[in-house]
């Protein structure tokens, strides 16, 4: 058993792309006809087998399984053993850290999209309070005018 800083630091490079394969496909909008036909036929199909296979489209957790299992193909990671342990250890090494940064993007957005509404909500007070001030303002500049011209006077011409 050998563990190295290489293969460690390969571990969560390599998620890097895992990661963003998964969300590429699962959520973003450049996939969505494919994802909605995959959910369609997940609860159409007859045969479980068959509407689970078409599931595994439309879940971060278990499409992670399988871009995991292509990079693996792909990069020949391997890690601790050098043989097939290796291939095992690094596949589920890899699908925790790919889904560990799928979670943090997640929540990072969330976060994002709550601090982007409540500046909207306090540009909303602001902009709220700056009509109320200047309705204000020109309300005693009309009471003002009203006070320093001569009683009887108007304003017509």
């Amino acid at each position: 058993m050998n563990l190295t800083w290489q293969q460690i630091v390969g571990l969560f490079i390599l998620a890097i792309p895992v990661a963003c394969v998964v969300r590429t496909v699962v959520f973003e909008e450049i996939f969505r006809e494919p994802r909605e036909w995959c959910v369609q036929r997940s609860h159409a199909c007859r045969r479980v087998v068959t509407r689970k296979f078409f599931y595994l489209f439309t879940c971060e957790y278990c499409f992670s399984h399988w871009v995991t299992l292509g990079f693996l193909i792909l990069t020949r990671y391997k890690l601790m053993y050098d043989d097939a342990r290796g291939y095992i250890i690094a596949f589920f090494a890899l699908v925790l850290v790919a889904n560990f940064y799928l979670n943090l993007f997640s929540r990072l957005r969330v976060e994002i999209t709550s601090e982007k509404k409540a500046i909207e909500e306090t540009q909303k007070k602001i902009e709220q309070i700056d009509c109320e001030l200047q309705g204000s303002s020109a309300a005693r500049r009309l009471e003002a005018d009203e006070a320093t011209s001569p009683v009887g006077e108007s304003h017509d011409g």
